[in-house]
């Protein structure tokens, strides 16, 4: 019995250990931005929203998208994006680079919630790559979702549409010139 409630104790301490460690900070943004340019980012610009972007932006979160401008990082056809979303309760912090109007790199910077964690790993990030927009604003192919962390591949999965959606913004004004 002494040696069951042991086990038990310690598996439960290994459990809240695990749980305690699996958010957190796995990239400061500017680290990202950093990386995405090779250590030489090109200077940040801010794309003010008008109304009819915040209202395609609304409509991929499922709720109102209440800035009314967001900074990125563009260098040719590229461009880098730090956008956050709620899974269940707290912001995901994602970074995401777009290379000529597709997915190059999606990354989890910051995990502030106790589950759904595993959506940084490369396992299910790496379904991203290369991934396009739609003609009706929705990713070009099926992400899997991870048993117990679906608020979180939700996220992503809306931040990657939006990444997508502000960079096609970006390329048509940068065309118009």
């Amino acid at each position: 019995m002494k040696k069951l409630l042991q086990y038990i104790l310690l598996s439960t301490g290994l459990l809240f250990s695990f749980m305690a460690v699996a958010g957190g900070v796995y990239q400061k943004p500017a680290d990202f931005i950093n990386e995405a340019f090779s250590g030489q980012p090109p200077k940040a610009k801010v794309l003010w929203l008008d109304k009819t972007l915040k209202k395609q932006l609304s409509d991929i979160l499922g709720h109102p998208y209440r800035g009314m401008r967001i900074r990125y990082w563009p260098q040719d056809k590229k461009t880098a994006w730090i956008l956050e979303e709620i899974g269940k309760e707290k912001p995901i912090t994602t970074g995401i680079i777009i290379n000529n109007g597709k997915i190059e790199q999606i990354k989890v910077l910051v995990f502030r919630e106790s589950r759904g964690w595993e959506v940084r790993h490369d396992f299910f990030t790496g379904q991203f790559k290369q991934a396009g927009l739609k003609p009706d604003n929705s990713l070009d192919r099926h992400i899997d979702n991870i048993s117990g962390a679906t608020l979180s591949v939700r996220a992503l999965k809306k931040l990657a549409t939006i990444a997508l959606l502000l960079d096609a913004t970006v390329q048509q004004k940068q065309a118009r010139k």
